[in-house]
């Protein structure tokens, strides 16, 4: 029995399902789950005493582990829902009513490859502002890193004030080179913001390194914490400009903390705090269970999985290996009728796992978890056939 199946175990994933979208949501372990609850129970037992007196700490505390991991200082991050959520505090305050900082005519920049939420947010901002929003278009296949950067960086001109740009795409699993273009757009003067949804815990991640001005990242995908745990970082420089998307306690606080940041975010009301307060407990889940060995085995299944499938459609692959990590976007026949052809995998062989257009192109996206084995691709590989 090899890692990935003694880690199945750990999982509170259906067993009568395979399950090979850990892409969308992710999938929290049962210990790190049983973590969540007990916050929960400490909520409800005393909840005066939980959300009015303790919470700040647990949540400080939380925070410093997050930062740890992620390698920063705990004052430049702070816990959101979800990146969509996150970054869209960001978004917003480019466009502020009195003193905003992208203006009629003021460019974004990015990719053809981004989060189909992240796209719609920032039309509509730039519709209510007179901003544009420009997708670079990045053809497939990937293979060159230099050419991607050239090719990209071929869109910036003087109008330019914003780069905004996945670490990992969501409809085409490709991990981009984002620290080279963080440094290009430091030097022009750009703002750097980065969907980062992907990226906790499927690659190592320093954020020191990548050097972007925010970057809003997922703990409940990769991570592996429960649903509702994210996070936002941005640079001690620009953090006093960013106001709260929603307006409560934090905002002339009575106690101020040494972090206006902090204060403007992390406070909304009540709510559930418990996904935020049990991110430590996935961090070490996934330090406890050799996790640089479960992305090399997860990182080759994707890779062989992919190849197994193109050769059955006789399609070419999007990238070469080194542009994937855990999770692979795989190109089916123009001619298949994706939401049946989806249907088909879960009501026929109990397959989960998603159908993407993307530029008019059909793709089936895989990823592979812990939870993961080569049976698992094997199945899919015995439903494509059939289905093809």
């Amino acid at each position: 029995m090899n890692i990935m199946e003694n880690l199945k175990n750990l999982f509170l994933l259906d067993p009568n399902v395979i399950y090979l979208n850990h892409g969308s949501f992710g999938a929290c372990p049962e210990p790190v789950f049983k973590v969540y609850q007990n916050w929960q129970r400490q909520l409800e037992h005393e909840p005066v005493e939980f959300l009015g007196r303790r919470a700040p700490q647990l949540l400080a505390d939380s925070r410093q582990r997050l930062a740890q991991f992620l390698g920063i200082t705990a004052d430049k991050v702070v816990y959101f829902t979800n990146p969509t959520t996150a970054i869209n505090v960001v978004a917003h305050n480019l466009f502020k009513f009195r003193n905003p900082l992208l203006h009629p005519g003021d460019e974004i920049l990015t990719t053809n490859h981004e989060y189909g939420a992240m796209d719609r947010t920032w039309r509509y901002l730039c519709k209510q502002s007179g901003a544009r929003y420009i997708q670079k278009a990045i053809s497939l296949p990937l293979e060159d890193e230099e050419r991607f950067i050239e090719t990209f960086w071929s869109g910036v001109n003087q109008r330019t004030r914003v780069i905004f740009m996945s670490h990992i795409t969501s409809p085409t699993a490709l991990r981009l080179p984002i620290v080279e273009i963080c440094r290009r757009a430091r030097q022009a003067g750009i703002l750097t913001i980065i969907d980062g949804a992907h990226a906790p815990g499927q690659i190592p991640l320093n954020l020191s390194i990548i050097d972007a001005d925010f970057y809003a990242g997922a703990c409940h995908k990769w991570l592996c914490a429960p649903k509702g745990a994210a996070f936002l970082y941005t640079r001690k420089d620009v953090q006093s400009w960013l106001d709260p998307l929603i307006v409560s306690w934090g905002y002339e606080s009575e106690k101020p903390s040494a972090s206006q940041y902090i204060d403007y975010h992390e406070w909304q009301g009540t709510r559930d705090i418990a996904a935020f307060l049990s991110v430590p407990s996935a961090i070490d889940f996934i330090e406890q269970h050799n996790w640089e060995s479960v992305r090399f085995r997860c990182h080759q299944l994707a890779i062989e999985t992919r190849n197994r499938i193109d050769q059955v459609t006789g399609l070419q692959p999007i990238s070469s290996d080194d542009w994937l990590n855990q999770m692979v976007s795989i190109r089916l026949s123009d001619k298949i009728e994706l939401d049946s052809f989806k249907e088909s995998l879960f009501h026929l062989f109990h397959i989960e796992v998603p159908t993407i257009l993307w530029n008019r192109e059909c793709f089936l996206r895989v990823s592979f978890q812990a939870y993961n084995t080569q049976e698992d691709a094997d199945s899919l590989l015995e439903a494509i056939r059939f289905l093809l």
